[in-house]
């Protein structure tokens, strides 16, 4: 599949990625960033800022929207290194890398490999941090997916099991100061935490959990987005042990998965993959009985590929 350079969204460097099924369009001009993935002709099941597109340069950290590569766990202003300059664009067979100049705050080098298949809406992005620094760090690639406003989070618990067969816990929570979980937002299922997004919400939420079963998906409008990841058991997971976050505000949710921490040596790398798969006619779920029923389909179909 090769890649077109397009303008988009007032950025003149982009490239589009595009099959029957799906497209995807990555910037060069800051990033790096996958600022649109859609169904074939459909809308970016992603969230875009308008007022930030096609900015560029300055001092500040801006959200743009999209999907992007942070390194956990989560500091400031390590964390918020802006990202608003040009990135390298290097073609790789069918898929495209696209590599930022090293942060000169941090000395980390973030790159993303990203590819689409041909024949089906799905994507392959591996997220790749690089120490160029002398001295070793420990980090770990966060994967963070800024969702469209008006779905729902949906990130599933372990199989729950009785009393006498399960005598120790099977994952973790973890909650932020700010996490309400009264707020009506949250749906606490005994298989499936969901979190809502809503438009104008007051305050933010915030939740982390450990996800052994490798997914975690957002529905909103009939499109169903599917991230799927490797669970490293006994890994080091950041905050709290989580491997998947979910955040909301008033405008957009966030997807977010993590790789373990690990130390990365002088010159070393750490890389970390997510697979995308979206549906389409799926409705958003409101309980664990229509996951089961309208979402676990889909996921085992993203799952098996």
């Amino acid at each position: 599949m090769r890649a077109e350079q397009i303008e988009y969204a007032g950025w003149p460097n982009c490239y589009r990625l595009a099959s029957e099924r799906a497209e995807l369009v990555v910037t060069a001009d800051v990033g790096p960033r996958v600022i649109r993935f859609a169904l074939a002709g459909d809308e970016n099941v992603f969230k875009e800022y308008p007022e930030q597109l096609g900015s560029t340069g300055g001092d500040e950290w801006r959200i743009y929207g999209g999907h992007r590569l942070w390194h956990a766990p989560e500091a400031m202003p390590r964390t918020y290194a802006p990202d608003n300059g040009p990135v390298a664009v290097e073609p790789r067979g069918d898929a495209l890398r696209l590599v930022q100049p090293v942060e000169a705050t941090t000395g980390i080098q973030k790159e993303l490999d990203v590819s689409l298949a041909a024949d089906e809406a799905r994507a392959t992005v591996t997220h790749r941090l690089r120490n160029t620094n002398l001295w070793p760090l420990e980090v770990a690639p966060w994967a963070v997916s800024v969702m469209a406003p008006g779905g729902v989070a949906v990130v599933p618990l372990p199989p729950r099991r009785r009393h006498e067969e399960s005598l120790v816990p099977a994952n973790t929570l973890a909650l932020w100061a700010y996490t309400d979980m009264t707020d009506a937002r949250w749906t606490w299922g005994a298989r499936f935490v969901l979190l809502r997004q809503q438009p104008g919400a007051p305050a933010p939420q915030k939740a982390g959990l450990s996800v052994p079963e490798g997914w975690a998906a957002y529905a909103r409008d009939g499109r169903l987005f599917v991230k799927a990841f490797d669970y490293v058991a006994g890994g080091r997971y950041p905050d709290l042990g989580s491997n998947v976050e979910a955040f909301t505000n008033a405008e957009m949710l966030e997807l977010e998965t993590l790789a373990p921490l690990s130390t990365v040596p002088p010159g070393g790398e750490v890389e970390y993959t997510e697979r995308w798969a979206l549906f389409a006619s799926v409705p958003p779920p409101a309980s664990d009985g229509e996951v089961e029923w309208d979402v676990l389909p889909k996921v085992r179909t993203a799952l098996s590929g």
